[in-house]
Parts: C-alpha cells; sequence; structure tokens
C-alpha cells in the first residue's frame, strides 16, 4: 500500500546538468557522430509536419465555426 502513496510530481523532472551530459555522451556513443545530424533532421521534419496538420486543423475549426454562423444569421433575417 505504500506503492498508491508516491507523489505525482517526484515522477516527473527534468534532467540537470551533469545527467543531460551524461545523456548526450550515451546518444553519441549509441547513434555515433554521422547519424546525429540525420536524427535531427528527421525530428525537425516531423515536427513541421505536426505544426502543419495543427493548423490545417485549426483552420478547418475556424471555417466550420464561421459557416455555421452565417447560415444561421442568413435564416434568422
Amino acid at each position: 500500500m505504500a506503492l498508491l502513496n508516491i507523489v505525482p510530481q517526484m515522477l516527473i523532472h527534468l534532467p540537470g546538468g551533469d545527467q543531460m551530459i551524461w545523456l548526450l555522451l550515451a546518444v553519441v556513443i549509441f547513434f555515433g557522430g554521422r547519424k546525429i545530424p540525420e536524427l535531427a533532421r528527421g525530428l525537425g521534419k516531423g515536427i513541421r509536419e505536426f505544426n502543419d496538420a495543427k493548423e490545417g486543423v485549426k483552420k478547418e475549426i475556424e471555417n466550420g465555426t464561421s459557416t455555421s454562423t452565417q447560415e444561421k444569421s442568413t435564416t434568422n433575417a
């Protein structure tokens, strides 16, 4: 029952300075210096595609709400 009393804020935290150095060192060892730019490029592409899709959904929602308000105003007139 002691496991149920864990504070959620204690489970998620960002790594500190020396931990970041160890993480970067592990990434360089596992992937090698040549693969890191490719990984960064792929990550950037994925973020760009996500943001484009997010903007597309936002525009669709805005268009849907504007057309529904226009239809309501024309039916009330």
